[in-house]
């Protein structure tokens, strides 16, 4: 008998959390419509990620603001969920929150033992962040910036950005790719990294 185990077999193996694993924290990635949520997720999760997308139709035309994302066709209508296992003891469950002001009645649920967010960004955009900021403070959560850097032709340096955003002086603020799986994996390092601070 074959003692190495099948593609199959490891991919079956990776739907569940290793029983070494303790620990589990909430983390919520948020942000406006057309930010990366989905696709942020999608880069670090060791699972195939849950989606709730479904195409837009002639319904959201007067509702979702599609400047600047004009090529969108799909969007989340309930939440995005993935895992990623940090260490032997520990693993983060990432839940991704509709951007959409009609989905912030979800924001109650998803923000309960939720132990921090990461806030996406885009710089060509950042006016449509504040009411995120709003949820997000409202119901006290300690959260991180990450500009999901989109277009290379609009870029703010880190001062610009905090000043935009009237951030805090400890709010961490990181550049990333929500499409690439390392600089994805940075950005949640910093928020992990601002949590345990607060937390000592």
């Amino acid at each position: 008998m074959d003692s190495n185990p099948s593609s199959a077999e490891t991919a079956q193996r990776s739907i569940y959390v290793s029983s070494a694993v303790t620990n589990a924290a909430k983390i919520l990635v948020v942000g406006h419509f057309a930010v990366g949520k989905t696709t942020f997720i999608g880069s670090l999760s060791e699972i195939t990620p849950l989606r709730t997308e479904e195409k837009m139709t002639q319904a959201s035309v007067h509702v979702d603001d599609l400047r600047g994302v004009a090529d969108k066709t799909t969007t989340t209508v309930a939440l995005d969920f993935g895992r990623l296992t940090l260490s032997d003891d520990l693993v983060l469950y990432l839940f991704g929150t509709p951007g959409q002001q009609r989905f912030m009645q979800l924001w109650e649920d998803m923000a309960r033992g939720a132990l921090g967010a990461l806030l996406l960004v885009d710089p060509a955009r950042l006016e449509e962040t504040f009411p995120v900021i709003d949820l997000v403070e409202r119901y006290g959560l300690e959260y991180a910036i990450a500009v999901n850097c989109f277009d290379p032709a609009v870029t703010y340096d880190e001062a610009e950005v905090r000043e935009a955003l009237d951030l805090l002086p400890d709010t961490p603020v990181v550049y990333c790719d929500a499409r690439d799986q390392q600089s994805s994996a940075k950005a949640l390092i910093a928020l992990v990294r601002h949590l345990l601070d607060r937390a000592a």
